[in-house]
């Protein structure tokens, strides 16, 4: 039984039921906009819940999140936050990698695939929670894999030898699990690249909306696109994108980065226990514990 047949059951209006829906997907919008995801996550889940035929709540989930990226984009983009190049770039090499992960997931079982993308991910959380930074080494003079770029009264360098097959990687690890990929392009930007937390969660914010404009595309081919329902719904994750990115302008960067890190957390812990068990997520918390509790020790640093 769907939670809106439940709500009838209960005599509830079948406008009510509506009206949950779309509050959920408001807040749901608020809280990944902040954090530059399209909330794909839990858009599908959501309205699965409702009763709504898996496919079609997957081909509004991708609009969703097209429509979440736009409003949230808009709002970065004021502010500075977006870095258009480097967005057309990452996207073209994690797209590639999405696609050959996909192809690839075939010779993995579910659950290796699993706890490889929990471990990344897992890891990942522990130095956006511990704030560890990546230390640049100074450069004597231009080097050609050396990307310079300056926005919003930031001066970083993007070491294209690095970033190009990182990106390949994440978007082939994302491809193979079935997730959105703006899970593993933030950590990449922030942890691996150098780029700022706020330039980096603005110029995923762009990312995560092309990368759903691709699996649209082929749904729309497919003939799962329930449109009235879109359109219903793109009210409230639009609203909800404009108030989560205003929220995250106001916030510091050591703050959004620590909130990421948790909510990457949050999402490996759901994936031990929906493959796993309890016995695995209690090996992946004491793990966590331990690397969580030791000095945050001398960083990481990028050989430029």
């Amino acid at each position: 039984m769907s939670l809106a047949e439940l709500l009838h059951f209960l005599g509830t209006p079948p406008v009510c039921s509506w009206l949950l829906l779309w509050c959920l997907l408001f807040f749901v919008a608020i809280f990944f906009s902040m954090l530059g995801q399209g909330g794909g996550t839990l858009y599908t889940p959501i309205q699965v819940l409702f009763g709504i035929d898996f496919h079609v709540a997957a081909t509004t989930s991708l609009f969703l999140i097209m429509v979440t990226s736009l409003s949230a984009t808009l709002v970065y983009r004021r502010a500075n936050k977006v870095d258009w190049p480097l967005a057309l770039v990452l996207e073209s090499v994690t797209t590639l990698g999405g696609f050959v992960g996909g192809v690839g997931s075939a010779w993995f079982s579910g659950r290796v695939l699993s706890w490889l993308f929990a471990g990344v991910v897992a890891f990942a959380a522990v130095f956006m929670i511990r704030q560890w930074q990546p230390r640049p080494r100074p450069v004597s003079r231009p080097k050609w894999y050396l990307w310079r770029r300056r926005y919003d009264g930031h001066v970083f360098a993007v070491n294209l030898l690095l970033a190009l097959p990182v990106s390949f990687l994440a978007g082939m690890v994302s491809g193979m699990v079935g997730v959105g990929g703006g899970i593993m392009k933030v950590p990449l930007m922030v942890l691996l690249l150098g780029i700022p937390m706020d330039i980096a969660v603005g110029t995923s914010a762009l990312m995560v909306g092309v990368t759903a404009a691709g699996g649209f595309a082929g749904h729309l081919v497919a003939g799962h696109w329930d449109w009235h329902l879109s359109l219903m719904l793109a009210l409230a994750v639009f609203l909800g994108g404009q108030i989560g990115a205003r929220r995250a302008l106001k916030l510091d960067r050591v703050r959004m980065k620590r909130l990421f890190g948790w909510f990457l957390l949050a999402i490996a812990v759901v994936m031990v226990v929906r493959n796993g068990g309890v016995a695995d997520l209690v090996q992946l918390l004491e793990g966590l514990r331990q690397m969580l509790s030791q000095a945050p020790g001398a960083g990481i640093v990028i050989c430029l």
